[in-house]
């Protein structure tokens, strides 16, 4: 059993009978009245995101969570398909448990989250970042560098990125997965 003084960023808890993770939380003490804890909680079985105000000091109950190496292998009518690394089990997600589902390619290295206690699967986390190959993307005007400007560039799982006026096909570059955006171009 925890308290409010133990939340940050990325803790698990048992609340109103789901599994969330913290996202962001600010303690706010006004000058009247008691301190609270604002939170911005993400639902890891459903994806969804609820604004939840806890009293100081109250009691929060904790979740043990478990991260295992899985490995994407394809998809199909029933889902996405992925390999546990160390046993070679085979399971099957749902494209709703994953937040940037266009953004996974064949062969890329995932980690999935399950419950400790009750070894119920909750969600799937992509690495911080993962690097593509431009499939299509419009040609860049010559001489036209001097602006902040930026382009749709399609990448090879069909993910539409904005990238900035240089990058061409062919080009490979670094996508941040928890935005979506366009970080730079890798040298080949």
């Amino acid at each position: 059993m925890a308290s409010t003084s133990d939340i940050r960023n990325g803790l698990c808890i048992d609340w109103e009978k789901d599994t969330w993770s913290v996202v962001e939380f600010q303690h706010v003490k006004p000058a009247r009245g008691a301190a609270f804890v604002r939170t911005k909680l993400k639902s890891m079985t459903n994806g969804k995101v609820v604004d939840n105000t806890f009293p100081a000091g109250a009691k929060i109950d904790e979740v043990r969570v478990e991260r295992r190496k899985f490995q994407y292998l394809y998809e199909d009518e029933s889902g996405l398909n992925f390999m546990n690394n160390e046993d070679f089990d085979q399971i099957v997600l749902d494209k709703k448990l994953i937040d940037r589902p266009d953004l996974i390619k064949e062969g890329m290295e995932v980690d999935i989250l399950y419950h400790a206690a009750k070894n119920q699967l909750l969600t799937m986390e992509l690495p911080q970042t993962v690097i593509m190959k431009v499939t299509y993307t419009e040609p860049g005007l010559k001489g036209d560098t001097a602006t902040n400007a930026f382009k749709p560039a399609t990448v090879e799982t069909g993910a539409e990125v904005r990238v900035p006026l240089f990058i061409n096909e062919g080009d490979l570059i670094k996508i941040d997965t928890q935005t979506g955006a366009y970080m730079e171009r890798i040298k080949q």
